[in-house]
């Protein structure tokens, strides 16, 4: 068992970003030492359905058949994954014109994704629209904790976040959506209230690590990686934040070659990527869980969508 421990640690220190988390729930697997989970993301994919056209600089990249390749391999080769999208599914092509978005959300559903978070754009054909679509069309549900959206057509339909229990460990997932000023038209936001994105993070991070007993906690973002002065964007939430471990960033189009890593108020690691836009890339981090140390030891890399 020792000299398999060894072995087990000398995989670790090949990983990039160790994150060091308190106490977690077991899982039902009793005699496992460890637990790999597997975090799957998209952003900003705007309609794009299919692969980028001849003479296009990113060529036969993308598209919905590529993506579905590509997530069947993993899940071959990895028993627990889970799979996010951190907004603007919505916009870019005659798709979206034609069909409203119903392809977009059959799409999500046929992928498997887990939860989506709302971008600016997804507010392009109106919140009934939107509404009518993930009624009708989504098996995943839409996560935004700071968007009120009381006496709107989504009242009933976005919730702040979802816990995933994954082979007994519980995954905190929230959204936060972006400043609406500028970007969405007021009559396409209507009745909506927006709050403040870093309280709202902090709120619902502390509620999932420490009322929930979330082992890790996630936020799917579009506030953007980079930004005017002012503007809280996903490097300030990391730093100004607690009990984030990652966030899964959209809005800015920023195509991160890795995640980059942050420290917040606790001086503890915070992980932050983003994949470009239109489907290119997939992003993809691997957590392990060590049951003996209590530590989450993180490794994470970008693939290509082709």
């Amino acid at each position: 068992m020792r000299s398999d421990r060894r072995h087990f640690f000398r995989q670790l220190t090949g990983l990039s970003g160790a994150l060091v988390l308190g106490s977690f729930e077991g899982w039902s697997q009793t005699q496992a030492d460890s637990l790999k989970l597997t975090i799957l993301h998209t952003n900003d994919t705007h309609s794009h359905l299919d692969p980028f056209p001849p003479g296009d600089r990113n060529a036969g990249k993308g598209g919905v058949v590529n993506r579905a390749r590509l997530l069947s391999k993993i899940r071959q080769e990895e028993s627990h994954v889970l799979l996010f999208d951190a907004g603007d599914i919505f916009q870019g092509t005659p798709y979206f014109n034609l069909f409203h978005g119903e392809p977009e959300v059959q799409s999500l559903s046929m992928l498997g994704y887990d939860a989506i978070t709302m971008g600016n754009h997804d507010f392009d054909g109106g919140m009934e629209v939107y509404a009518k679509q993930i009624r009708e069309h989504a098996t995943f549900p839409v996560l935004v904790a700071n968007y009120d959206f009381k006496n709107t057509p989504l009242q009933d339909l976005v919730k702040p976040y979802k816990i995933f229990k994954v082979n007994g460990l519980r995954i905190g997932v929230f959204g936060l959506g972006i400043q609406p000023k500028g970007l969405i038209p007021a009559k396409l936001f209507g009745d909506t209230q927006y709050l403040d994105p870093l309280t709202k993070a902090n709120e619902v991070a502390a509620f999932l690590r420490n009322e929930e007993k979330c082992s890790l906690v996630i936020c799917l973002s579009h506030l953007g990686f980079k930004g005017s002065a002012g503007e809280i964007i996903d490097p300030i939430l990391a730093a100004q934040s607690r009990h984030i471990d990652l966030i899964i960033g959209g809005h800015t189009h920023t195509f991160l070659p890795e995640p980059k890593v942050f420290t917040n108020l606790d001086g503890k690691p915070v992980l932050v990527n983003q994949v470009g836009f239109g489907g290119i890339n997939l992003g993809r981090l691997d957590f392990t869980f060590d049951r003996v140390t209590k530590q989450v030891f993180s490794s994470g890399n970008n693939l290509t969508v082709a």
